[in-house]
């Protein structure tokens, strides 16, 4: 995680007078910005541009940030809502949140060749959806899904097995009042963006409701989410304000930001850019805490945190919780010709 750089070339900037500037301190949250997941579906967009040449279309946005999306659309990405609007000899990617098993089918059919940049995270729930289905044999569960309806990886989780063999739990009231037909007969999976607090509630009152329900062997929220999650949780007792980086349509950015709030920062905001931020909401901030989505990258931060030594003598300190090094490989066909 190379984060130190926002600090270290900061020192020319602060020479300021102190009379005419006051100071804020702030506190960045570490880890923050990309993860694995995200920079391999990026990746992919790049490599298959440069080994097919543009366009390279790809199905919905790669990752939930307006910032990497426009940045791919000028390297040549088109970016489409359903495979109808890719031509037949187009090259696809589908994004990193994964799709229901209809959507690479629809590919074959056409003949398209098509690159699934689906986060390997994700995968993993996929492949425990379908084994607690069991093909609809004697021994499938039926499968409570916890997640928020209508995310795109909720989407196509749920899209992995038929119609009516998933139940999903947008929240604990949801938990409270479900009523399976065999109680007995019962499994949960979970988005892997989700709050680890609020996710934590709805399994405590599942398995306390469904005794027999079974859960993933390892926890489904990905790494990533629980560790921006803890540093957020550092930083936030101490945060006059907290600002979190991200596109309003990104899951795992919105819950850093009630992450924050719930950890004692007086307030959260969530931004996604540096045009975005109105400044005035650091008139009494003597300390603000910052951190950014998994989908966010740092380039983002150092905009922000570079703006701001224009208008305060910065007093930086930078709170890292967890060091993380996890890579994946790029998918089928490119990981093999690397």
């Amino acid at each position: 995680m190379v984060q130190n750089p926002v600090i270290n070339r900061l020192d020319d900037n602060l020479a300021k007078s102190t009379d005419t500037i006051r100071t804020l301190r702030v506190l960045l949250a570490g880890p923050r910005g990309f993860c694995a997941g995200v920079d391999r579906a990026i990746r992919v967009v790049e490599e298959a541009l440069r080994r097919y040449g543009a366009p390279v279309y790809v199905r919905h946005e790669i990752v939930h940030n307006r910032t990497v999306v426009e940045s791919l659309e000028k390297k040549g990405a088109i970016f489409v809502e359903e495979l109808d609007e890719v031509p037949a000899d187009g090259h696809v990617v589908f994004s990193a949140h994964g799709v229901p098993k209809t959507v690479p089918a629809e590919a074959e059919r056409r003949n398209l060749l098509y690159l699934d940049a689906t986060c390997p995270l994700v995968s993993k729930v996929h492949r425990e959806a379908e084994r607690h289905f069991a093909g609809g044999s004697e021994d499938s569960r039926h499968i409570l899904m916890i997640g928020h309806a209508g995310h795109p990886e909720v989407v196509g989780t749920m899209g992995q097995l038929p119609l009516g063999a998933v139940t999903l739990i947008n929240d604990a009231d949801e938990a409270r009042r479900v009523e399976p037909k065999d109680p007995t007969r019962l499994a949960f999976i979970t988005q892997t963006t989700l709050s680890v607090d609020d996710t934590s509630e709805i399994v405590s009152i599942l398995r306390e409701r469904f005794p027999l329900i079974e859960g993933p062997k390892k926890e489904d929220i990905c790494y990533a989410t629980t560790n921006r999650q803890e540093a957020v949780k550092a930083i936030a007792p101490e945060s006059d304000l907290v600002i979190v980086i991200g596109s309003p349509n990104s899951s795992n950015s919105q819950r850093l930001r009630e992450v924050a709030e719930r950890s004692g920062a007086k307030a959260a905001l969530l931004v996604p850019k540096l045009d975005a931020l109105d400044w005035s909401v650091l008139d009494d901030v003597e300390t603000v805490g910052i951190t950014a989505g998994a989908s966010a990258p740092e380039s983002l931060v150092q905009e922000i945190v570079d703006a701001m030594s224009k208008r305060f003598r910065l007093n930086i300190e930078e709170r890292i919780v967890k060091e993380e090094n996890v890579t994946f490989r790029l998918p089928s066909p490119l990981g093999d010709m690397l």
